[in-house]
């Protein structure tokens, strides 16, 4: 019998993502927000909320 065996994770650089607006869309759930990160270009989308000062991320980073 084989052992199974996985695959090893992509190396990836840890960093603080300095994210930076792309555009701003208006809609049913309130205002979204697609940014992509300076150093690595990963992007995500961002939900604004009318009592948070800061977007609040409706998904994770890709890239």
């Amino acid at each position: 019998m084989t052992a199974s065996r996985t695959r090893p994770a992509a190396a990836a650089s840890v960093h603080e993502h300095a994210w930076l607006t792309e555009s701003v869309h208006g809609t049913s759930e309130g205002r979204v927000r697609y940014v992509r990160c300076a150093g690595c270009s990963a992007r995500r989308v961002d939900r604004e909320h009318p009592l948070v000062v800061v977007p609040v991320a409706m998904s994770r980073a890709i890239g």
